[in-house]
């Protein structure tokens, strides 16, 4: 026998509902007819708008057994069935041996007419004795001890095999099954899915409260309209996408945490419903419209008929996201760009500085008195290039063209900080910047330029940016204290960052003491990150304060006034002049 009916998640028994197999069962009340109607429905357009039902409810209200005798036998150590001739001609083409306490399958002969055959309730452990039944459709062994799918290989003609609540660990022996359409192995122990990709006429697979942990191998289904997967410990799901009929996924109470793990679901074209119902998933907040924005062709969700303006609230954080994912890849490509732009940067800087480092060698090697070639000392670097400057300069331009190909140089704006790469980068000061954002700029930062172009660009930078307090220097060559002389012609540093690399100058122990004297009417307040103190102040003078009012004093008065001019002479010279005594005051305490 096979169910009557069905019953949905909710309880609620649903009426008219086709599972892709409908078997319909009439039998006239007069025996001496024995007419019987056996009908096999494969038309999927009678399903209802509602869930299509997929946990058998083990329902029958056959009146069978009353004449059916299990009779032992000597020669064998399994039992005979026996029927009675009424029993016979009433259920010609079904038998139902539910509830009989059996514990093996009883030897059937003289039935194979059989169609319709149930062990439900039963204590069997294997299948067997029923190979001769090869006219057989439905078989049901819902709720024995089977811990094997065996001795089914003949059975040819199956189209219904129920083997729920059992003991089976493994999918397997089903090669010769092909017409199947049902197949119930729900409350096994099963981990894997596996040896049903030969299945192509299958239609509902319930594989609910097994072990299963992931969900895959699914390929070669190609007839499958419901799969029940509820209760188990699915963590993800694949090749879902691949099965062109699904319509009905029951994934209800797995571990599913997140969209990512199920993403083959959005590229199902097919599916209308689906349940996530006790996972993690469904706890978020952001799940029913993530599910939406992905799978818009869904028609209930969780059991639940999906509306309108859930479809259109879905649209709409879909169109959302979309924008979001635009401009994150609009933001990475411009860091891209950005790396590759510094990068390139950085390999012209280090050209140059070898070119020049290069020549400088030359050049001292041509004032020396030593006959060695050039090109035959080891491990030099000079013989990659000649000693003549015409064609080295050819090679390197040549290097500097196939560089050009990405920009030479970056300008960029981020936050209250100006950077600068590349010695290009300082045309960007006769830009028309806008007032906000020149009144932002607060720190400008120079990376690969020479300092001594940056000099020449200082008085634009206190014009076009008055707010801009930090000055950073990075690989801009800053090799003596003098240089630093340059930073007087600005309005205010607050704070000033020379970074180790590319900026000898830091090599000397009293740069930072010169900065301080030199810089002075800065007030400056941080150098490399460190605060300066009132000790570093009285230091720095007490280092250069004498000598600087000496070398002031040697010189002319005219040089003076051609350095310094008319209007600064008097204020100068006013100020050395109280430095000296204050300086002579703490010695003489």
């Amino acid at each position: 026998m096979i169910p009557g009916k069905y019953r949905s998640v909710s309880g609620r028994a649903a009426n008219n509902v086709n599972c892709g197999l409908h078997l319909v069962i009439q039998t006239s009340s007069l025996p001496e007819k024995n007419k019987v109607e056996f009908k096999l429905n494969k038309d999927t357009s009678s399903f209802p708008g509602r869930l299509l039902q997929h946990d058998l409810e083990r329902n029958y209200s056959s009146r069978q057994g009353d004449h059916i005798n299990l009779v032992s036998s000597s020669l064998s150590s399994f039992p005979i069935l026996q029927r009675s001739s009424e029993e016979k001609i009433l259920y010609s083409d079904r038998l139902s041996l539910e509830r009989q306490k059996l514990t093996v399958c009883p030897i059937i002969n003289g039935e194979d007419h059989l169609r319709l055959l149930n062990f439900q309730h039963n204590f069997i452990t294997r299948i067997q004795n029923i190979s001769n039944l090869q006219k057989l459709i439905s078989l049901d062994l819902y709720d024995n001890q089977i811990e094997e799918i065996s001795g089914l290989s003949t059975l040819r003609c199956l189209r219904v095999l129920l083997l729920g609540k059992n003991r089976i660990k493994k999918i397997s022996n089903l090669e010769n099954l092909k017409s199947l359409d049902v197949l119930d192995l729900h409350g096994n122990q099963i981990t894997k899915i596996e040896n049903i990709n030969h299945l192509c006429e299958l239609r509902v697979l319930n594989l609910a409260r097994n072990f299963l942990s992931h969900v895959d191998n699914l390929n070669g289904l190609d007839s499958l309209t419901e799969l029940n997967l509820r209760h188990n410990q699915i963590t993800f799901v694949r090749d879902v996408d691949n099965l062109p009929c699904l319509q009905h996924l029951f994934l209800s109470f797995n571990n599913i945490s997140s969209f990512d793990s199920v993403s083959c679901l959005a590229d199902s074209s097919s599916l209308s419903d689906i349940t996530f119902d006790g996972n993690p998933i469904a706890q978020e907040s952001w799940y029913k419209h993530t599910v939406l924005q992905n799978m818009m062709q869904l028609r209930q969700l969780d059991m639940k008929r999906i509306t309108e303006e859930e479809r259109r609230m879905a649209s709409v954080l879909a169109k959302k996201e979309e924008e979001k994912k635009r401009e994150s890849h609009k933001q990475s490509l411009l860091k891209e760009k950005k790396r590759l732009t510094i990068n390139n940067v950085a390999r012209q800087w280090d050209l140059q500085q070898q070119r020049v480092a290069n020549i400088a060698t030359n050049e001292d090697r041509k004032d020396s008195d030593s006959a060695q070639d050039p090109c035959q000392i080891d491990g030099s670097t000079l013989s990659a290039f000649p000693e003549e400057t015409g064609p080295l300069d050819s090679g390197l331009n040549n290097a500097l063209q196939g560089l050009s190909v990405i920009d030479t140089y970056l300008v960029e704006v981020d936050g209250d900080t100006l950077s600068l790469y590349g010695s290009g980068a300082l045309e960007s000061l006769d830009r028309n910047w806008s007032v906000q954002t020149a009144g932002m700029i607060t720190t400008v930062s120079f990376t690969f330029i020479e300092f001594d172009e940056i000099v020449h660009v200082l008085p634009k930078l206190k014009i076009k940016f008055p707010n801009s307090l930090h000055l950073k220097f990075k690989e801009t060559n800053l090799v003596m204290l003098q240089q630093f002389n340059a930073l007087a012609q600005l309005r205010r540093v607050d704070q000033l960052t020379i970074d180790p690399q590319g900026n000898p100058v830091v090599n000397f122990t009293l740069w930072k003491y010169y900065v301080l004297f030199r810089l002075s009417h800065f007030s400056m307040q941080k150098i490399n990150g460190t605060e300066v103190t009132q000790n570093d102040m009285i230091m720095a003078e007490r280092l250069f304060g004498i000598l600087a009012h000496v070398a002031s004093s040697e010189l002319p008065q005219y040089r003076l006034i051609s350095i310094l001019g008319d209007k600064k002479y008097p204020i100068y010279r006013g100020k050395e002049t109280m430095k000296y005594q204050k300086i002579h005051l703490i010695k003489s305490n």
